[in-house]
């Protein structure tokens, strides 16, 4: 199950203040950022560790949709995912450390972003993720996605590629090397995007803002 948390957190160190600079301007001008091996390595070796130990038993089968429409569908998607809790050190200051963005990003860019959701994501040999949207246009619920690589030593013929189309054009993508501590974001409704089938164990963390949805009938987020 998603761990869905208010965040409220806006203290940053200089080089992280860089980072997130960086990644302002890149959503601001083009919608998109790409840092290769930009996570804090401290971090990004936390999590690795992490994710490295983590037994079989801890991910589940990926499915589409959410609530009454999830499902599965191995013709769309086949990775195994684990929901961020923070129960570990490793997820708490992940998790700490997007609330540090997110706070940097509502202060720039004025996004309103509000809760945060995100899941380890292990491709094995042959899994892939087909084309899809995170969110669609005129919904309000995913506004930015974020991406970070977990893999060392990455190599080229190795696949797993995340390719990144722009809204309406199916032909032409961006392809981003899966490698270590690489920090992909986009807007959630504008960049259709896929998961290349991958020919090695393939980590990563898939992330998720989102906006208040509260109305008098529901309060966000839920619990």
């Amino acid at each position: 199950m998603a761990a869905i948390i208010d965040l409220d957190h806006d203290s940053y160190n200089q080089n992280d203040a860089i980072l997130f600079s960086r990644i302002s301007n890149d959503l601001l001008n083009k919608g998109y950022s790409i840092k290769l091996n930009a996570l804090p390595i401290l971090l990004a070796n936390q999590l690795y560790q992490h994710v490295s130990m983590m037994s079989d038993e801890s991910f589940a089968e990926a499915a589409i949709g959410r609530d009454q429409e999830h499902m599965k569908n191995v013709f769309v998607r086949s990775q195994k995912l684990s929901w961020i809790t923070g129960d570990s050190m490793a997820g708490a200051n992940w998790l700490s450390w997007a609330a540090s963005l997110q706070a940097y990003l509502n202060r720039h860019l004025f996004l309103g972003l509000f809760s945060f959701e995100s899941h380890y994501a292990h491709y094995g040999p042959g899994d892939f993720y087909k084309r899809h949207y995170d969110a669609f246009k005129g919904v309000s619920s995913r506004s930015l996605s974020i991406i970070v690589y977990l893999n060392r030593n990455w190599l080229s013929n190795e696949g797993g590629e995340l390719v990144l189309y722009q809204d309406g054009d199916d032909t032409v993508g961006l392809k981003v090397t899966p490698s270590f501590a690489t920090v992909v974001a986009f807007l959630s409704s504008d960049y259709p995007h896929e998961v290349l089938r991958t020919h090695r164990d393939r980590y990563s963390i898939a992330g998720w803002f989102s906006p208040n949805t509260t109305t008098s009938s529901r309060v966000d987020p839920p619990r």
